[in-house]
């Protein structure tokens, strides 16, 4: 069997709001928040099998300007939808701006930027 993927660890600016927001967004629940390392706060966000954890130590660095040319920068975190025109939709409600369609072999997708400068991909599959 391959080794799957169980979490990525984000620093965001505030851990509770982020999680707040990918809960509406995509129906993802809080699976454990609490003190972490260097004074700070960890929310794990997802679902049971996989998730994130949003990350803060208090006063996180501002993210870079480009990641896609920073060596070991974050590019992008890709969520799949079934219904990518609803979902569009949620994400204009939540405040965020989607932009960079495409429609394409294999599917639909866009993308928007958080307000941490976290850019998220979202993709319907044919």
């Amino acid at each position: 069997m391959p080794a799957l993927l169980e979490h990525t660890n984000l620093t965001v600016s505030d851990p509770d709001a982020t999680a707040k927001w990918m809960c509406d967004l995509f129906g993802w629940h809080i699976r454990w928040a609490g003190a972490a390392m260097a004074g700070g706060r960890t929310v794990h966000v997802g679902t049971d099998a996989l998730y994130l954890a949003l990350y803060t130590p208090g006063a996180p660095n501002a993210p870079n300007d480009d990641n896609y040319n920073t060596v070991g920068g974050l590019n992008h975190l890709a969520v799949v939808t079934d219904d990518i025109d609803a979902m569009e939709a949620a994400v204009k409600a939540q405040g965020f701006t989607p932009g960079n369609h495409g429609d394409y072999e294999p599917g639909r997708r866009f993308y928007f930027h958080d307000s941490d400068n976290i850019e998220y991909e979202v993709v319907q599959y044919d």
